[in-house]
């Protein structure tokens, strides 16, 4: 079967919501991380990306505009572990992941302690990344995850979890919603494998331009080298 396309994915829906991609460079020597969040309300819109110290925050744009800060202002991506791991996630599921795994738990038992987003009606999933390294042996592994309701039930939270293992040039994609809609159908099945290019300059570019120009909001891509060496990290906000 053919790899998606991650431009093609991205072009052709207009409001997948927010984003993870993880997955290897097609030159076999990088790690990849892009995680992207859309908005179709003011509040949701008036957010941009913020770097600060072993990880990156959501931030309101004009904070005389942010009206409720619970959903939409929180760490999408922490490095744990000191520098062996990351973790990248849509809300803040980010720290429960990071206190559990810190304390030598796992991805899997942090998330067994959450669930959806409480927004009805659309019941927004949470998606979540983590990234292992061994550096000793230039490798990596990666999982993902989606916590959902059941067919848009309230009470019952559908919990999934994905193991990969690193190929050249494949990554997986997971989205929290399908397309558009009222209220917006929540992403299902299996991540999406799609075809991952060389480096983060080139993943950035593959997102950006495909997002959907009134609904994109900020862009954040992660290139971490397999041999030790610095990793390099790029942020778009479409407000600045």
């Amino acid at each position: 079967m053919a790899l998606f396309s991650i431009e093609k994915l991205l072009s052709q829906n207009e409001y997948p919501g927010r984003g993870i991609i993880i997955g290897k460079s097609s030159t076999g020597k990088s790690a990849l991380i892009a995680y992207f969040i859309m908005g179709r309300s003011e509040n949701s819109r008036n957010r941009i990306f913020e770097k600060f110290e072993g990880g990156m925050r959501t931030k309101a744009y004009d904070e005389s505009k942010l009206k409720d800060p619970s959903l939409i202002i929180y760490n999408p991506y922490l490095s744990a572990c000191g520098g062996k791991a990351d973790i990248i996630t849509n809300g803040d599921q980010t720290n429960t992941i990071f206190d559990y795994v810190e304390k030598g738990s796992s991805f899997e038992d942090a998330l067994m302690t959450r669930e959806f987003e409480p927004d009805a009606p659309n019941y927004t999933p949470r998606i979540s990344g983590i990234v292992c390294y061994d550096y000793e042996k230039n490798d990596f592994r990666y999982k993902l995850s989606i916590l959902k309701s059941a067919n848009g039930r309230s009470g019952a939270c559908s919990r999934f979890f994905y193991n990969y293992v690193p190929e050249d040039g494949i990554g997986h994609f997971i989205h929290t919603y399908k397309e558009n809609g009222n209220p917006i159908p929540s992403f299902y099945g299996e991540p999406e494998e799609v075809e991952m290019p060389c480096c983060a300059e080139k993943l950035c570019e593959m997102c950006w331009k495909n997002l959907n120009e009134d609904n994109k909001v900020s862009l954040y891509v992660r290139e971490i080298p397999l041999d030790g060496t610095e990793p390099k990290e790029i942020i778009v906000n479409k407000n600045i």
